[in-house]
């Protein structure tokens, strides 16, 4: 077992090296280059949507919920349960869910993790 002074001195020792993490979220995260292929945040467009609810049926994560409203049954998608597993945007038969490259998920609020 360790000692408590062991931490004191591996502080010390890193305190006047380089730094290993990234600024973030500062101009430095802009230039991340994100490999082809790369499965971020969800895109949805309603117009294409059909409400087949295919992408509901097939979620392992079960971060789509099903909704009805004047236009027929729509998905609405929680973020915050995602895996990002990509098979709702590869079951759409119109394209209507994609996924973005853009990977950052913060949010104050619960609700604002919601795509409708």
């Amino acid at each position: 077992m360790k000692v408590p002074g062991y931490f004191a001195k591996e502080a010390l020792k890193h305190l006047f090296k380089e730094r290993a993490t990234v600024l973030y979220p500062y101009k430095e995260a802009e230039r991340i280059h994100l490999p082809e292929g790369f499965r971020g945040k969800i895109s949805f467009d309603r117009e294409k949507c059909i409400g087949c609810q295919l992408c509901s049926r097939l979620c392992p994560a079960k971060a789509i919920e099903v909704i009805k409203d004047e236009k027929g049954a729509r998905p609405v998608f929680l973020v915050y349960r995602c895996i990002y597993c990509g098979q709702c945007a590869e079951v759409c038969p119109k394209g209507a869910i994609e996924l973005t490259k853009e990977f950052e998920n913060i949010a104050l609020k619960k609700e604002d993790l919601v795509v409708r």
